[in-house]
């Protein structure tokens, strides 16, 4: 996946690429990368639309993660998302 941050694509393309994917937080999804050797982080913005927001290594994923869970429902805000579960799928 070429994704670059702050593109908004479908949520199967953000995830369809890699052999990982995983909702670690209601609203950020981490997708592993395998063209690129990394993970891509998203902020989901609708069942379908993901906002691609940062890329992080093996080594620095859970960091990376844990320093965008505070932004989610800010960014989401941002985009008109309202704050509601059934835009979630498990």
């Amino acid at each position: 996946m070429q994704a670059k941050r702050g593109t908004i694509m479908n949520k199967k393309d953000f995830i369809k690429d890699g052999l990982y994917a995983k909702e670690e937080y209601e609203g950020l999804l981490v997708s592993s990368d395998l063209q690129q050797g990394c993970y891509q982080l998203g902020v989901q913005l609708s069942e379908d639309k993901v906002l691609v927001v940062d890329q992080a290594s093996e080594d620095n994923v859970n960091e990376r993660i844990q320093s965008w869970v505070p932004q989610i429902q800010q960014i989401q805000r941002q985009h008109n998302v309202k704050n509601n579960s059934a835009n979630y799928t498990r």
